[in-house]
């Protein structure tokens, strides 16, 4: 007899069918358990984990398909084949329907009931090693619903992994469409805050004249319209996390109000009279330089530096593109579901090489789109839109539309300017006097711009 690690619970009134099947399974290697009817088989399961429960149809006091209905919400992953007497094959179709992974009917050869046995055991197997293999490649290349394998993005999963379980405020910067909400998301997941409430807040979206109203609350009567008292976003947010959305974008009053909040972990309503207590994680992001504007007096220099204790920074796509198939992958699976699609190797070079502008958000519309419009199982370059398949387009993406969403033109520049620098340099064997020449420009001039990219060390050669 070869022994093995699945467990298997018989579950029959009938002593004589219990006995069959016991003794032939333990023959088979199998750890065996029996039971007399439904309910004495959901005692054995509150104490035992079984693999696989063969179950009668008909049975007094709990019958199958109410012992099924048990598994089902409470074991999902345990298999479970009924047994059916030829006049009750309509109930084990309906079994079937519920769950069950197959169906043997009295009287039956032992030979056949080893076979479905195998094969349904195999499939279980198979499932677990798929989920497992799932659960590592996420493990690998993902993290709290970050996505990528690149150095910068790996960088960005140490800083979350660092900061998750403090308190400190987090500035987290980026370009439009890079995924600064999922990291703040990732940070309040990971950390010790993570069953409290996460509320997040678009300053750019909510008009001044409410953003006080809908930050802090208000009293009944405060104003024209309060009929009612209400508790403001960051009072909701206590006990939890904050994460304000387009800091840069809040106006110089709700700026000082602000800083008070995070001096003195208190709010008072709009027309209150009492300070009230708040326990809150802050994470704010922005897509502008807030150094910058600083400088430029639009943005206060002490809460800048209240809210950048720890900066994290999201790479923009153009400069994780190995990351690039991965998303594209997960924006398959995330739209298309069960359905198989594949990407061609003509589609693949062009989402490769287009500059992404709108970063992430832009490859996740366009990704929708060509499922959308497609057809068949293959996304080719017919799907793309213009901008990635014109003839004129440069490899570095060149838009003939502009994206819904905007998007920033200074990276975008950059992106392309930086491209062209790495191409000169590839055809002139990384000798900065010949790429200069090849475009144009004075070696004084490439120095700085190389070094505006931080693109090597600093030569003559």
């Amino acid at each position: 007899m070869k022994q093995n690690n699945y467990r298997i619970l018989v579950v029959d009134d009938e002593v004589s069918m219990r006995d069959v099947l016991s003794i032939m399974l333990h023959r088979e290697g199998y750890h065996v358990d029996a039971a007399a009817d439904g309910a004495q088989a959901v005692k054995q399961l509150q104490e035992n984990r079984y693999d696989l429960v063969i179950s009668d149809v008909q049975m007094p006091r709990m019958d199958g398909l109410q012992l099924l209905q048990h598994l089902r919400e409470r074991s999902p992953d345990t298999v479970v084949i009924m047994i059916t007497a030829f006049s009750s094959t309509e109930q084990a179709v309906e079994a079937m329907k519920q769950g069950a992974y197959d169906y043997i009917i009295k009287p039956f050869k032992n030979e056949e009931i080893r076979i479905v046995i195998k094969n349904a055991l195999e499939r279980k197997m198979l499932r677990e090693e798929n989920l497992q293999l799932k659960k590592e490649l996420e493990k690998r290349y993902s993290f709290a619903g970050l996505i990528g394998k690149s150095k910068p993005m790996q960088v960005v999963y140490t800083l979350v992994e660092k900061v998750a379980d403090s308190r400190v405020n987090v500035l987290v910067t980026g370009e439009s469409g890079t995924g600064k909400e999922l990291v703040a998301r990732a940070i309040h997941y990971q950390g010790e805050r993570k069953g409290e409430p996460f509320i997040p807040i678009n300053c750019g979206a909510i008009p001044e004249n409410l953003l006080e109203s809908e930050l802090f609350g208000h009293e009944k009567g405060s104003f024209t319209g309060a009929i009612r008292q209400k508790e403001g976003l960051i009072e909701s947010a206590s006990g939890g996390t904050l994460f304000l959305d387009e800091i840069g974008e809040l106006p110089a009053m709700m700026q000082v109000k602000l800083l008070r909040v995070l001096q003195e972990r208190e709010i008072r309503r709009v027309g209150g009279t009492r300070n009230i207590p708040v326990d809150i994680r802050l994470i704010a992001a922005t897509n502008k330089d807030l150094e910058a504007e600083v400088a430029q007096g639009k943005f206060r220099e002490d809460l800048y530096y209240r809210l950048n204790v720890v900066p994290v920074h999201i790479p923009p796509l153009r400069e994780r593109r190995e990351d690039i198939p991965l998303l594209i992958e997960h924006f398959i699976a995330q739209t298309a579901g069960e359905v198989k699609m594949q990407v061609s190797d003509g589609a693949m070079r062009r989402l490769l090489d287009y500059a992404w502008p709108g970063n992430v958000r832009e490859l996740e519309n366009i990704i929708e789109r060509c499922l959308v419009l497609g057809g068949g199982d293959e996304l080719d370059e017919s799907a793309l839109p213009t901008q990635m398949t014109s003839p004129t387009a440069l490899s570095t993406g060149f838009i003939e539309t502009l994206p819904d969403e905007g998007f920033n033109l200074d990276a975008y520049l950059g992106g392309i300017e930086k491209e062209v620098l790495l191409k000169a340099l590839e055809k002139s064997v990384g000798v900065r006097k010949r790429a200069a020449e090849y475009l144009g420009i004075t070696f004084r001039s490439i120095r700085y711009r190389l070094a505006k990219f931080d693109l090597g060390e600093d030569d003559e050669g």
